[in-house]
């Protein structure tokens, strides 16, 4: 049992603490010392028990914000591979984050699956079910009601009949990744390999008819990228829990979806277990599901991460359903170690912090999120140019926007990780070309200050370091976009790199641009080393400069780098 938990109760999707809570949800009650028990409490009970000193509520079940789901009656036996890791916090408390992963900084992630296929976006398999969402109406306008036309339909229109993943790791390569992720299984309960325990529903048995993630893994290696593997199947069983309702109103009325019908269970989850109003209440993210689903759940996981043996694996939430989700984490390692001659090299990342916060254990992933300052650890954010799934007439950031955010994340000692959504043919569309080809030709001239670099003393200044974001995820949004004034900084043994996220304009009656880095000043609160040379990548290698008590005063040349309307970068000899 993992002995950092402390929520205490779960609840229905309202995620208030003062909503109605259905009684037989009140199930788990985790004590000060990290003990949990199962327990019997009617509502008002459940109410009463708010005010104990011995618990602490959580009740929040807000997307994203996932509580631990409740332990096992008793202890399960696993099978794990032989290694130097046991599923417990204490064994994984050992784990160091390997050197090559805090010096890769980029990497690339294709998720892609089914939903790709209706080409609606993000959630399609869930929203379809939600009269008041927006893929409801689509999926009934096009496909049909969903009594008579449910997931289980669409999956065979997933082909990715132009699919070449060779091709596109070339692209991916060329603009600088140095890992590669391909989703493993999303939320709709589909394997994008081929899998021993969903053996119905995976991409060999059907649908592109191909094993996804041996052939991207293949693709990866054979250009020396690391490869990953994203899992999102913990959330499942809640996820897909709406399949089983039915429209509350119109002419459908009252006629079950599909969900219902047990031959497809092995896609929508048999309920049976769970209360009669569970798929009434189950949240989106929640984890509430019985042990044979727990079992099925690290099994699976376990089989990807046995045929593929990749070098990371990220899970969509935190380390989930306790000894299952801990065995999950050290069968990742210690297949890892068998690989590498008894040395882990792979990485698991959680988006709970408090499943690192002791150290050990995996790296923390924040979900469109950066940082507020330079962590001692490294870490990573993970976010996508659009939506997660293709979205037909969908809109991307910017190769500015994307270099924005990966210098910001490198300087406080991050990697990003980004998502280009493929539609159904397998094909980035021209407008994700756009953006790939921006990002590859700034990489192109600076990525020597990216790479197996580490942050400074302070990670940057200007107008952008005003402003605070915090350290959760989604947050991203909240970071304003950078210029000219925009500084950040990274190390590389005796070269500083100051990436100057624009071309500043030429002061007036100035004949050329300059550069005037504050923290590089002899009266800096800094206390810099002297300087000896600067230079531009990507341009002249011996450039004008003064430093001084106000700060590095640099000349620019008149000849402009290419890719220098994203930014720049100063690279900065000191003794």
């Amino acid at each position: 049992m993992h002995s950092n938990l402390r929520d205490v109760f779960t609840t229905g999707a309202c995620g208030r603490t003062t909503c109605q809570v259905p009684q037989e949800q009140l199930e788990w009650v985790t004590f000060e010392n990290g003990d949990s028990a199962k327990v019997n409490l009617t509502r008002r009970r459940a109410i009463a028990l708010f005010s104990a000193a011995t618990l602490k509520p959580s009740l929040s079940f807000a997307q994203g914000a996932i509580a631990p789901a409740a332990p096992s009656a008793a202890p399960v036996s696993l099978p794990l591979t032989a290694g130097p890791f046991t599923g417990s916090v204490d064994s994984l408390a050992k784990y160091e984050i390997p050197a090559w992963y805090g010096e890769a900084k980029f990497g690339i992630w294709s998720h892609w699956g089914p939903q790709s296929g209706v080409e609606q976006g993000d959630w399609y398999a869930r929203n379809m079910y939600i009269p008041t969402e927006r893929q409801y109406k689509y999926h009934l306008a096009t496909y049909g009601p969903q009594s008579k036309v449910g997931y289980k339909d669409l999956v065979p229109m997933f082909k990715g009949a132009e699919w070449d993943p060779e091709h596109l790791m070339d692209l991916y390569q060329k603009a600088g990744a140095k890992y590669f992720f391909s989703m493993g299984v999303h939320h709709d309960n589909f394997d994008m390999w081929n899998s021993k325990h969903q053996p119905r529903w995976n991409a060999v048995a059907t649908g592109p008819k191909r094993d996804i993630v041996g052939e991207w893994a293949k693709a990866a290696r054979k250009r020396g990228l690391r490869f990953g593997v994203s899992e999102h199947l913990s959330n499942s069983y809640d996820w897909l829990a709406v399949s089983h309702l039915s429209d509350p109103d119109g002419p459908y009325a009252g006629i079950p979806y599909d969900g219902t019908d047990p031959a497809y269970a092995d896609l929508y989850h048999d309920l049976s277990p769970m209360p009669a109003d569970f798929a009434r209440h189950a949240p989106s993210m929640g984890r509430n599901a019985p042990d044979a689903w727990k079992m099925e759940y690290y099994l699976r996981v376990k089989d990807l991460v046995d045929q593929h043996e990749p070098d990371m694996l990220y899970t969509d939430g935190g380390i989930p359903f306790n000894e299952y989700g801990l065995s999950t984490v050290a069968e990742v390692y210690n297949v890892s170690a068998r690989k590498h001659g008894g040395k882990v090299e792979a990485v698991y990342f959680t988006k709970t912090p408090r499943d690192v916060a002791q150290g050990g254990v995996g790296a923390l992933d924040r979900e469109r999120g950066v940082a507020e300052g330079i962590s001692p650890v490294p870490w990573q954010t993970d976010t996508c140019i659009g939506g997660w799934h293709y979205q037909k007439g969908g809109k991307y950031k910017s190769s500015k926007k994307v270099i924005d955010l990966l210098v910001d994340i490198v300087s406080k000692n991050g990697n990003l990780l980004l998502n280009f959504p493929l539609p159904n043919s397998g094909q980035l569309d021209p407008d994700e070309m756009t953006t790939l080809e921006g990002i590859t030709a700034w990489m192109a001239v600076n990525s020597e200050g990216i790479y197996a670099t580490k942050p400074w003393k302070i990670y940057g200044e200007g107008p952008s370091t005003k402003v605070s974001v915090g350290n959760g995820g989604f947050n991203e949004g909240r970071k304003p976009d950078m210029g000219a004034d925009d500084i950040r900084y990274t190390t590389k043994g005796p070269a500083m790199y100051a990436f100057v996220m624009g071309w500043p304009t030429p002061a007036a009656g100035a004949s050329g641009s300059e550069v005037v880095l504050p923290a590089l000043g002899t009266s800096s609160a800094q206390s810099p080393a002297k300087v000896h040379a600067v230079s531009l990548l990507g341009g002249p290698q011996n450039l004008k400069f003064v430093q001084e008590a106000a700060g590095l005063r640099v000349t620019l040349p008149a000849q402009k780098p290419g890719a220098s309307e994203i930014g720049i970068t100063l690279k900065v000899m000191t003794a």
